[in-house]
């Protein structure tokens, strides 16, 4: 009966003799239930290591059984932490999935598409992309992380915009929580808007990507470092992933016009996303580096968690965070 909480039927047998009949030796008890005395004393190690037995000198057995109450809030317990570090290696492996989609794809290009088209520096990048945005007939998706974005590339990314919402083609965009408190940014995101963009923001994003119809992409050469070069991938099978990235990464992101959502408990969503990637094991710097802030912002607000949550090791800040509900189970 209480399998599905980690109980065999043999231990939970002896618990409920041990309830029934307190004080009775091991002798008693294996007659009672017509089992060796040697399983008995199996049943009991199992039943202390649930702590649902205790060490009496006052008992035969040498336990005295804990209260049904207490002994099912420790197993429900028990089974709520093994659930909640469960839940976060899952949501680990999807970032860890979604993060080498990306890496592959931008750091073995030759290897997945022999026709891969390597760009080096800024201006070529920029005139590759504003040719591959003239050839565009029908959709363009961009991931754009970074948080607030130079000055430099808003201004140059207007002219091919308006192009293409000129010639009727669908642009969707997914920028950073990030950029909504940077205000040059968030006036350029509330322009592509006005022009037809439909335009989100997310707390973090693998990769700066930019999709034309579905068949041909631009990412980074090094996902470290945006600025060292891109690849023009056209592999099909290589671009329906980063398509698949792309939507999955869509679906969960914010509008631009809504309210940026709270977790649970009214933490701020940014705060939510350092937790996350803290049982992830990610450094500060890294983890700036995905929201699109500073290191000294991003160790600022992991130490606060860390003592909010009284957690000791950063996994442990996540397992708390689940149980207390600052997290919740899925994504």
């Amino acid at each position: 009966m209480l399998e599905p909480l980690g109980l065999d039927p043999h231990a939970e047998s002896v618990y409920r003799a041990m309830l029934a009949h307190p004080g009775e030796d091991v002798a008693r008890l294996a007659g009672r239930l017509r089992r060796p005395e040697d399983e008995i004393r199996d049943s009991l190690g199992r039943l202390a290591a649930l702590a649902m037995v205790q060490p009496s000198e006052l008992s035969g057995s040498g336990f005295q059984a804990v209260g049904p109450e207490t002994a099912m809030e420790l197993l429900l317990a028990r089974q709520h932490a093994e659930l909640a570090a469960q839940r976060l290696k899952v949501e680990a492996s999807r970032a860890a999935a979604a993060q080498l989609i990306a890496d592959f794809s931008a750091l073995r290009p030759r290897a997945l598409d022999p026709e891969a088209e390597h760009l080096i520096g800024l201006i070529a990048i920029r005139e590759r992309i504003a040719i591959l945005g003239k050839g565009a007939e029908m959709e363009v998706m961009t991931l754009a992380p970074g948080g607030a974005q130079p000055a430099d590339a808003l201004a140059a990314s207007r002219g091919p915009t308006m192009d293409l919402f000129e010639r009727g083609v669908r642009t969707r965009a997914v920028y950073m929580d990030s950029a909504r408190r940077h205000q040059p940014t968030l006036d350029h995101l509330t322009w592509l808007e006005s022009q037809g963009e439909r335009v989100r923001t997310a707390p973090t994003l693998p990769i700066r990507m930019i999709i034309f119809d579905r068949r041909v992409a631009v990412l980074p050469a090094d996902t470290g470092d945006d600025h060292s070069g891109a690849v023009v991938v056209r592999g099909e099978g290589t671009v329906a992933a980063l398509c698949a990235l792309f939507e999955n990464i869509w679906e969960s992101a914010t509008p631009l016009d809504a309210v940026s959502p709270s977790a649970p408990r009214g933490m701020p969503r940014q705060e939510a996303e350092v937790l996350r990637l803290l049982t992830q094991g990610l450094t500060d710097e890294t983890i700036a580096k995905r929201l699109g802030v500073s290191p000294r912002t991003a160790r600022r607000i992991a130490a606060d968690l860390m003592q909010r949550l009284d957690a000791r090791s950063r996994f442990e800040a996540g397992v708390h965070a689940v149980q207390d509900g600052w997290l919740p189970p899925t994504r």
